[in-house]
């Protein structure tokens, strides 16, 4: 577990020290000389609250909670699964696919720099490398040159160029448009069985019936049928490219 930790801490690390001072001065007191406050320390710490989000914003979390939160309103069961459900699932899917990535960050930044091999900088510089990598390679190249035009930024030769708030954002509108494709794909099969079932009531005359609390248990039937919680746990393994670092 404080491997995971110190995996997740130091990855974050680029992100945080956007939000935290750059230098805080000493304090003097009589007869005591110069003596620095830990404030920067303070500050670290309250920057830490940002923590969560900024993780899922970095990470597979917004399309996985995205898709399954539109999966359950295609299926039309209100709030089975329950949001605890949801979460859970996406975090542990999150999880595995950055598994490759968080591991990668582990050797080549965490462990050198937790034995003295490399400086606090360059560890973070390392660190990040494979995130960043991860993002890339989420990212829409249109979406990059959008947030790079609106932040008038112009030469970027290469991907390595890019500044890291122009890709996290850039990352999360490509993880949006991905999460909102693929639900739409599977909001597909369940409109077909709610517009035949209501076709069905208006041609017998049944029009104060309904037509959910019919379709509802077809539409149940047809996903584990399928086996439908498989296919969508391993297609949105699939759709990220895992090994891309």
């Amino acid at each position: 577990m404080m491997r995971w930790l110190a995996i997740v801490a130091l990855s974050a690390l680029p992100a945080l020290s956007l939000a935290a001072p750059t230098g805080i001065p000493g304090v003097s007191t009589a007869g005591s000389g110069e003596y620095s406050v830990s404030l920067q320390l303070l500050a670290m710490m309250t920057a830490l609250t940002l923590l969560p989000a900024i993780l899922l914003g970095m990470t597979a979390f917004t399309r996985i909670i995205i898709v399954l939160g539109i999966l359950r309103q295609a299926l039309g069961t209100g709030q089975t699964p329950s949001n605890q459900v949801l979460l859970s699932a996406a975090l542990f899917l999150t999880l595995f696919i950055m598994s490759p990535v968080l591991q990668q960050t582990y050797t080549d930044a965490v462990v050198p720099y937790m034995n003295d091999e490399l400086a606090f900088a360059p560890a973070v510089e390392k660190g990040f490398g494979p995130i960043r990598g991860f993002m890339l390679k989420q990212t829409r190249e249109a979406d990059i040159a959008m947030f790079a035009e609106i932040a008038g930024v112009k030469a970027m030769d290469s991907a390595d160029d890019v500044p890291f708030p122009i890709l996290m954002a850039s990352f999360l509108t490509s993880e949006l448009k991905t999460a909102f494709q693929i639900g739409f794909l599977l909001f597909i099969p369940f409109v077909v069985i709610d517009l035949v079932v209501a076709s069905v009531l208006m041609s017998m005359g049944m029009m104060m019936l309904s037509p959910m609390m019919i379709s509802l248990p077809f539409k149940i039937m047809l996903f584990v049928l399928v086996d439908g919680w498989s296919l969508i746990m391993g297609s949105l393994a699939a759709s990220f490219h895992m090994g891309a670092t």
